[in-house]
């Protein structure tokens, strides 16, 4: 049968087991907790001691300052510093979930400590109404905390990692509350701390951020004055205890009291706590009293003082001498070392025993769980894992192994699964390590938020074997021993440091080189993250810490070889602020892709400083273009008309344009063309001021002296003409048109026989035909010398028979089929062009 002595040590409390094994004896020395304010952190953390203020204690060979210590769970010491902080009295410190010590002091002030005792800034303030009027108690949770000041009122903080510190409602007591408790926000349905007070008068007083509730009466019954209170883990059961000794379990909605329990004294236990779901622990000077919902009460005594710390699957109880944790026994560990057990795990777990004694009663054994062998196999399974002992986890694991050899349809990798847990939290309860963690609570934490916390406690090795066994990423152990390195070595030259981090961090493949040069920068040492920083083989996060540690020619050398434009921008604007012009000219320079973004994005933002850059650079035709380019941006204000000033600037720059471009013997026609764009400028816009119109500037030389023309300034028509040595065939189609715009007849008769017309008559003939004015074409298209335009211009004044005697000179079949098709809806016209293509014989 089962080994009995593992049933010995448990205790019944009515029909469940609870079992009380030692985890540790404490390594400390000269540590009596009756003198000290400890905090400890749940899921197996770390414990926090400092002597209390509070008490007149006896300094034995200690000084008389005081020292917050930190130990691990099996009494290790980790670090301690010298306690020197102003405000008051310490009013109590707690753990948070990531393991941060946060301490109140009676001014209301909170100091913050990592694991290594190292003070963590800035300090939080709970408020000017906190300091005036002192904290006097306070209550903690996960991440928050809730203070109560000698005025009974009351503040709180949700979330440290966001502290905005509040105040709560007034609960309008007189006097301060017996006993404090609180439900955490997220079991709360508005989403914000209840703070539940049991005062002297009897019941609780429910305050939130804006409300407050009195409870006199839970199911029927009045409440008496409640002495101390505690809520579970989960946040939906109260156990109270009363004034007359009685122990309440209640819902928090105050519905009904589940049960109570008379605990023979009145006196208050001085700690109250939830053992896991199933009951409640209550702490008096010399006894341990656990309650359950049913049956008599299990007392443990004790000849020292005690800490109890709640966990998710019972409780861990802290003495001047031991760690200890009380738990239910799992149903799995009962059903195989219950005395008398015939459970198919205890028939299996007994036939490895006679299987190792070489007894033939092993296969008696299986052959009468046959049928329940799977189970049996899990039972066991599972008991191993709510093992703390080595040598049973090995046995039952064992015994699962033996048992699996003959059940076929067991899932195969599961003893490999808990083997796999086990060695991870036989590793971290090691008492140098000192993580007391149960499988519920590891399940809970989360093996990422394990190797987290032993990577914050300095255990980088043990971390990385876990995560390398585990599967997980290394890179964020390699990265923290990487940082942690380079702080603690300051004496250690550059360059040895260098080989020591690269021999490690190469072991993880793209690994962010750059986040620890950016550590190793921030402690001083600029070398070494220059060094470190050539490893990053990510341009992105190698080119922002260059420039942070002013190695901006490397930045702007990696930034143009990675080809990606966001950065080589981000250097160059890094650089633009903090370099003078001509040596970021010079940079640049030597840069194509620096030097192209550098010219695109000036172009359109900083022309001035892109002129400076050409005349660096001896480009005096592109500052030429940018003048150029800059004339015609203020040509396009609205004030540039009516002979405005702006046009002065404007024709100035063109100006200068042609200067630069007349030092350039490849620039002729941009020299020449400025020259005349000037020119030409000046002169419209002296037409403007003399016309008061503004209508000239920006237009082209056939249009201002078509616009002259128009205007009847031809005299200005003939100074633009003769400045700008315009041919004589351009100026007759000018005028041409010009005055047939004005329907000057008579002027365009007179000018058509000044001589002999270079562009012939034919524009004559346009100009009228287009100003719907056939009399006047009739004038010009007899003078028109080739029969085939007089045929056609007779066509488009509607003149049939004319257009057919033209048409017959040139004897042009083509020609006469054109024109009939523009007569097609005369038929007489059209019988005219038939019988001329048959005289002819044209076809």
């Amino acid at each position: 049968m089962a080994n009995v002595s593992v049933a010995a040590e448990w205790l019944l409390l009515y029909n469940r087991y609870y079992r009380k094994p030692e985890l540790y004896p404490m390594r400390w020395k000269h540590v009596d907790l009756s003198r000290n304010k400890v905090a400890c952190a749940s899921f197996g953390g770390p414990i926090a001691v400092i002597r209390d203020d509070s008490k007149i204690v006896q300094l034995y060979a200690e000084s008389a300052l005081r020292k917050l210590r930190i130990f691990n769970s099996a009494g290790v010491l980790i670090a301690e510093t010298v306690w020197k902080h102003p405000g008051g009295r310490l009013i109590g410190m707690s753990w948070t979930d990531d393991q941060t010590l946060i301490c109140l002091v009676q001014d209301g002030t909170v100091f913050r400590y990592n694991i290594h005792a190292e003070l963590l800034e800035p300090s939080i303030s709970m408020g000017k109404e906190c300091f005036e009027q002192n904290v006097v108690d306070c209550v903690f949770w996960g991440n928050g905390l809730v203070c109560i000041t000698d005025a009974n009122q009351l503040f709180c903080v949700s979330d440290f990692k966001n502290p905005q510190p509040y105040k709560l409602s007034d609960s309008g007591l007189e006097d301060l509350p017996l006993c404090v408790a609180v439900i955490e926000p997220q079991y709360v349905m508005s989403g914000n701390v209840e703070v539940l007070m049991g005062v002297s008068e009897g019941g609780l007083v429910v305050v939130e951020e804006d409300s407050v509730q009195r409870v006199e009466q839970v199911g029927g019954e009045v409440l008496g004055p409640l002495q101390k209170m505690a809520v579970s883990g989960d946040g939906k059961w109260l156990a109270a205890f009363t004034h007359d000794g009685q122990l309440l379990v209640m819902p928090t909605d105050f519905s009904e009291i589940k049960f109570s329990c008379n605990c023979e004294s009145a006196l208050p236990p001085e700690q109250m706590a939830w053992c896991g779901m199933d009951s409640v622990v209550l702490y008096w000077d010399d006894m341990l009293l656990m309650v359950g919902p049913i049956g008599e009460p299990v007392r443990y005594l004790y000849d020292e003082p005690v800490v109890l710390i709640p966990e998710c699957d019972g409780v861990r109880i802290l003495s001047n001498t031991s760690m200890e944790f009380l738990q239910r026994v799992p149903d799995s560990t009962v059903s195989i070392f219950k005395i008398g057990s015939t459970s198919a795990a205890a028939l299996l777990y007994d036939a490895l025993d006679h299987f190792d004694r070489r007894s033939a009663k092993a296969d008696e054994n299986l052959r009468l769980i046959r049928s329940s062998l799977p189970e049996a196999v899990e039972a066991c399974i599972d008991a191993a894992g709510h093992e703390f002992d080595v040598t049973r986890q090995r046995t039952l694991l064992r015994a699962a192994s033996y048992g699996q050899a003959f059940c076929s349809h067991f899932q195969r990798d599961r003893i490999q699964e808990m083997c796999k847990t086990l060695r991870v939290l036989n590793a971290v309860h090691n008492p140098d390590v000192g993580i007391p963690l149960s499988i519920k609570q590891y399940k809970l934490l989360t093996s990422s938020v394990l190797v987290g916390r032993l990577i914050n406690a300095h255990q980088h090795l043990l971390a990385l074997r876990i995560s390398e066994y585990l599967g997980m990423n290394q890179e964020v152990v390699i990265m923290h021993w990487a940082c942690s390195k380079i702080t603690a070595s300051l004496a250690i030259p550059d360059t040895a440091l260098l080989e020591m981090l690269l021999d490690k961090l190469q072991l993880c493949k793209g690994i962010s080189y750059a986040a620890v040069a950016a550590h190793a920068d921030k402690n001083g040492r600029r070398k070494l993250a220059a060094m470190l920083i050539e490893h990053e083989p990510r341009p992105s996060k190698q080119v922002p810490l260059l420039l942070s540690i002013g190695e901006e020619d490397t930045a702007l050398m990696k930034a143009t070889e990675s080809g990606d434009t966001d950065l080589v921008y981000l250097v160059l604007f890094h650089i633009w602020q903090k370099r003078q012009p001509l040596e970021f000219f010079g940079m640049i320079q030597a840069k194509p892709l620096a030097r192209d973004l550098f010219i695109t994005y000036s172009r359109c933002y900083k022309h001035e400083f892109l002129k400076d850059f050409f005349l660096s650079t001896g480009q005096l035709q592109e500052v030429a273009f940018l003048l150029w380019k800059e004339s015609w941006e203020l040509g396009k204000n609205p004030m540039a008309s009516k002979g405005s000033p702006l046009h002065g600037p404007r024709i100035k720059l063109i100006e200068k344009a042609h200067g630069l471009f007349a030092e350039t013997k490849e620039h002729n026609f941009e020299s020449k063309a400025a020259e005349e764009h000037a020119k030409l400028l000046r002169i419209q816009h002296e037409l403007e001021v003399t016309t008061k119109q503004p209508i000239f500037v920006d237009s082209s030389i056939s249009d201002t002296i078509r616009t002259c023309i128009v205007l009847g300034n031809h005299r200005a028509a003939m100074k633009v003409r003769t400045e700008f040595k315009v041919s004589e065939k351009r100026w007759y189609w000018l005028k041409v048109f010009a005055l047939a715009t004005i329907r000057d007849w008579d002027a365009l008769e007179k000018f058509s026989k000044e001589k002999r017309p270079p562009i012939g008559y034919r524009p004559f003939v346009e100009a009228c035909v287009d100003a719907d004015e056939k009399g006047e074409a009739l004038k010009y298209i007899p003078k028109l010398a080739d029969p085939r335009e007089r045929a056609e211009a007779y066509a488009r004044i509607g003149m049939a028979k004319e257009a057919a005697d033209a048409a017959s000179q040139a004897k042009d079949g083509e020609l006469l089929g054109r024109l009939k098709l523009t007569f097609s809806q005369n038929a007489a016209a059209s019988s005219i062009f038939d019988t001329l293509r048959d005289r002819l014989g044209v076809s």
